[in-house]
């Protein structure tokens, strides 16, 4: 069994060393095919060199090697036999799936813990603008949240508070966890009590502050913040450049969302990625590729052994496979579970469905080698 999680470009498999983020030129080689052939020749390779030519082989990968697994699957039946593909929104693309469902979701998750707590975020944003606008705004606003450097921009601390709780809502796990950052069981819920815990009258941005606080100082050990010019804590340049050639994932909010609501336009976007990198997106390639429009009858057809597992508290799951496709082609999809959260190690306090969830996956693949 594989699992798809050493991808190119990402952790320590840097091909160009230090330099492989320094221009298109090196980054060209980081696409999703070159990343499935990769491990192609990685198994051909294991198999004969462990005198291992008949062992079945069972792909895993949660997230973008979740995507990776349910790929490598179709693309290379001949050497993996079934993919489990955790968290793996391969139907986010084109206009499979809505524009605004992903930050819908993660709305619906904040919601879902107060009412309160959902409103205090949506309407933090107007009041962060409003108090940059003011003379020595910039400056009261590096004070209420606690910058290790006055602020030039307000969108840093716009994009700091985003990704607080975007990511959050990607692994509000049930159980405490240091995937993307140190966090307690069930971090939404906790963030949600810190803002519904001030009294009445306490500004907005306080409140935010400090549930944004707990993702990025659960510990308790930082004294500011170094929100602008920040280091890449999720390793996430190779994933700008993917997002600039080839995933790429439409998303909008919104008026229902707890984010402002924005529009997306192909051009627009083809615009920065050209900016950034001198490249433009091939926005379809993905569907061309792979495939994903009428995923159920293509699939039913000619895949086989793929298992889709979500868990509808990540936002990603919304541009996953939820139902089943055919009897091997199957849909696990759990209300309170989150990002890969079944591929995760497991802890003496996981709950019972999520270990059920385990099990069934055990069983399937099992099926499958037997």
């Amino acid at each position: 069994m594989l699992c798809l999680s050493s991808l190119r470009f990402y952790g320590e498999s840097m091909p160009f060393g230090k330099e492989s983020y320094e221009s298109a030129e090196t980054l060209g080689y980081l696409t999703s095919t070159q990343a499935l052939a990769d491990y192609a020749v990685l198994i051909r390779s294991l198999k004969q060199n462990l005198s291992a030519e008949a062992s079945p082989v069972v792909v895993f990968g949660g997230s973008y090697g979740g995507m990776l697994a349910a790929w490598f699957r179709l693309k290379y039946p001949h050497i993996a036999i079934g993919a489990l593909a955790s968290s793996a929104p391969i139907l986010e693309f084109d206009t499979i799936t809505p524009w605004s469902s992903f930050y819908d979701a993660v709305s619906e998750d904040y919601k879902d813990e107060s009412m309160n707590c959902f409103e205090v975020i949506k309407e933090s944003w107007n009041e962060l603008m409003a108090v940059a606008a003011r003379k020595g705004g910039m400056l009261e606003l590096s004070k209420t949240f606690r910058a290790c450097k006055s602020l030039q921009s307000v969108y840093s601390v716009h994009d700091w508070l985003w990704t607080a709780f975007v990511y959050t809502a990607m692994v509000d796990y049930p159980t405490a966890a240091d995937f993307l950052m140190p966090l307690p069981a069930y971090p939404i819920k906790e963030m949600c009590r810190i803002i519904d815990g001030f009294p009445q009258g306490e500004s907005k941005l306080t409140k935010v502050f400090s549930a944004a606080n707990l993702y990025y100082n659960y510990s308790g050990n930082k004294s500011c913040f170094d929100i602008e010019n920040g280091t890449d804590p999720h390793g996430l340049h190779g994933w700008d450049w993917q997002a600039c050639t080839e995933m790429v994932m439409p998303m909008t909010c919104s008026n229902e969302s707890m984010f402002p609501s924005s529009s997306y336009d192909y051009n627009e976007f083809g615009d920065e990625c050209m900016a950034k990198y001198g490249v433009r997106p091939r926005p379809h390639w993905i569907t061309t590729e792979y495939g994903g429009n009428r995923i159920d009858a293509v699939l039913k057809r000619f895949g086989s052994n793929i298992i889709f597992s979500n868990g509808m508290r990540d936002p990603w799951s919304r541009g996953g496979v939820l139902r089943n496709i055919s009897s091997s082609i199957i849909a696990l999809v759990t209300e309170k579970g989150a990002h890969h959260l079944d591929l995760r190690f497991a802890t003496k306090d996981d709950p019972k469905w999520l270990l059920e969830q385990r099990k069934q996956e055990i069983d399937i693949i099992q099926s499958w080698i037997d």
